[in-house]
């Protein structure tokens, strides 16, 4: 799940992913885009088995993996 929210609004969005693991057993992580950042969240959605990726730019991690 790719969040553009602020990061006060993550630990509801965080619950939401854990409610579509839990039904649908698809989804793997949590992905908090450039700028955003909650531990409360992150601690949340690692109990349960979710990754997490904090202030971080896919598009730029990306261009460091694969130029």
């Amino acid at each position: 799940m790719n969040v553009f929210r602020p990061s006060e609004e993550t630990v509801e969005i965080v619950k939401q992913a854990i409610d579509l693991k839990v039904r649908l057993g698809k989804l793997r992580g949590v992905w908090l885009q450039e700028g955003i950042a909650n531990k409360e969240a992150a601690e949340l959605a690692r109990k349960y088995g979710l990754m997490v990726v904090m202030d971080k730019c896919i598009m730029v991690e990306h261009r460091k993996m694969w130029g």
